[in-house]
């Protein structure tokens, strides 16, 4: 029994030592470009065919595809859009490149490109 609680002791001694081993290793890694910039997942475009404009709520709905940047399937859905003159942008059927994300806790538009 003296062993294995020996044993258990060794094995956690070095079980944290790696951890803090690797946690000292990575306080010196440059985290300010590439894919860890936090801006830089916010930023990637999403397509999308525009179905609805409606002004009078400040909403257009899109058929889009794959939303990487919030972990969203491809679906139809209304967005808020963060500059109504995005409304006047485009019509339905239109096809765009767009940028959502969650603004006050409701998905916005807010980057938007006519194709």
């Amino acid at each position: 029994m003296k062993k294995a609680i020996v044993s258990m002791m060794v094995g956690a001694v070095f079980a944290t030592s790696g951890a803090a081993y690797a946690a000292g290793e990575m306080g010196n890694m440059d985290m300010s470009s590439g894919a860890m910039k936090s801006g830089a997942a916010n930023s990637a475009m999403s397509h999308g065919e525009v179905k609805k404009v409606d002004m009078s709520t400040g909403k257009m709905t899109i058929k889009h595809g794959p939303l990487e940047n919030l972990g969203m399937e491809g679906m139809t859905m209304a967005f808020k859009v963060k500059d109504p003159a995005m409304l006047s942008q485009v019509k339905v059927g239109d096809k765009i490149d767009f940028v959502a994300e969650e603004v006050n806790g409701a998905l916005t538009v807010t980057k938007l490109e006519k194709k």
